[in-house]
């Protein structure tokens, strides 16, 4: 028998895990860039260098950055909040007043962000009301300072490092 699981319940079970923010982004067809904000992002595996990260299938930013088959994760620092609200949300123009440049792979970064990770994207797997993307890590690059923008108890917090 399986137990019916109180979806309120279960988002402020699963928002006790503090999470980092990440912004995955890529320039679509039209040279624009196209991007949302993801807290569910992971390493995967070493050999070879693949990352994991999930995204919601109502997304209207997915669907560009699928067709591009390449994208950029960029870890967001503490101060980048209002980088993750542009981003977080639906609209046309979702990097109007957001710094960033256009990777040699086609993929956008964000100023100011701790990490970026270039990737070709290597899978895509239905899971529930989300896709499990996996995607094979072609460059890597990272600021020496700062400290991360984190996700905890939907809200925006900070840690100490």
């Amino acid at each position: 028998m399986e137990s019916v699981i109180d979806p309120v319940a279960f988002r402020d079970i699963v928002g006790r895990f503090a999470s980092g923010i990440t912004v995955v982004a890529t320039l679509g067809d039209d040279g624009r860039p196209a991007g949302l904000a993801c807290q569910s992002f992971a390493s995967l595996s070493l050999d070879p260098p693949l990352i994991m990260l999930c995204v919601g299938k109502s997304s209207t930013s997915w669907p560009t950055i699928e067709a591009a088959g390449r994208f950029a994760v960029s870890v967001l620092a503490e101060e980048q909040r209002d980088v993750c609200a542009a981003l977080g949300r639906s609209g046309p123009d979702k990097f109007a007043g957001i710094d960033w440049r256009a990777s040699s792979h086609g993929t956008v970064h964000l100023d100011g962000a701790l990490a970026t990770v270039d990737c070709a994207l290597e899978a895509v797997h239905e899971a529930g009301d989300h896709l499990v993307v996996t995607g094979r890590v072609t460059e890597l690059a990272a600021r020496d300072d700062g400290s991360p923008l984190l996700y905890f108890r939907s809200a925006y917090a900070a840690g100490a490092f």
